[in-house]
């Protein structure tokens, strides 16, 4: 198991690329900080029978970043499994952007691969650009990809302060929630102090 972990924290541009032989797997975690502006670009290339790869971001942008976060996903052979997973929460003047491509090779038969963006819109005036991309030219695999850009869930707000909960908590619990399903993929021995300090920045936005 090959585990990476990228915190962006500081300004500007970060690329790797992985590759992935016979029965090896990835873990990554990514996690933008508020204060972050520059680029992630991650090319993953599964070269063997049986690789996998799961990728988990999150970024969370609260005054004037620009985050832009690309990750290519090679499926070059047969029986090959990968997951993305990228949530965000962009505030202020914020600018933010994910773009990513599944690639499936011609005799890549038997793939399975995952891509997910989806993101909240917590100001008028941040902007957010989703772009996940399949590009399959191989039969018999089992692929999708999907993105959403909204707002907090008034309903679930309402739900909430009709039990007694304040407005600004609804929205804070709301948001953790939110990115709660990329959070608990963070490297144990730093999760709980950068949970704590998500959860100190959404308390702020």
């Amino acid at each position: 198991m090959i585990r990476k972990f990228y915190l962006l924290s500081s300004p500007g541009p970060v690329s790797e690329r992985i590759s992935l032989g016979e029965g090896e797997s990835l873990e990554a975690c990514v996690l933008a900080l508020p204060g972050y502006s520059g680029s992630l670009e991650l090319t993953v290339d599964l070269e063997g029978r049986g690789a996998s790869a799961d990728i988990y971001g999150a970024y969370l942008c609260t005054g004037a970043e620009d985050v832009s976060l690309r990750v290519d996903m090679n499926h070059n052979v047969p029986s090959c499994h990968s997951r993305q997973l990228f949530k965000g929460i962009a505030g202020g003047t914020a600018k933010a952007a994910f773009r990513g491509l599944v690639k499936v090779a011609k005799d890549a038969v038997q793939t399975e691969a995952y891509q997910e963006t989806h993101n909240i819109l917590a100001s008028d005036s941040a902007r957010v650009e989703a772009d996940p991309q399949l590009e399959i030219y191989a039969d018999d695999v089992q692929c999708s990809h999907g993105a959403t850009v909204g707002h907090l869930d008034e309903l679930a707000q309402y739900y909430m302060r009709s039990r007694g909960i304040p407005e600004q908590e609804a929205r804070v619990l709301q948001m953790i929630s939110f990115l709660a399903p990329v959070l608990q993929h963070l490297p144990e021995e730093v999760r709980e102090d950068l949970t704590a300090r998500v959860e100190s920045e959404l308390r702020a936005l």
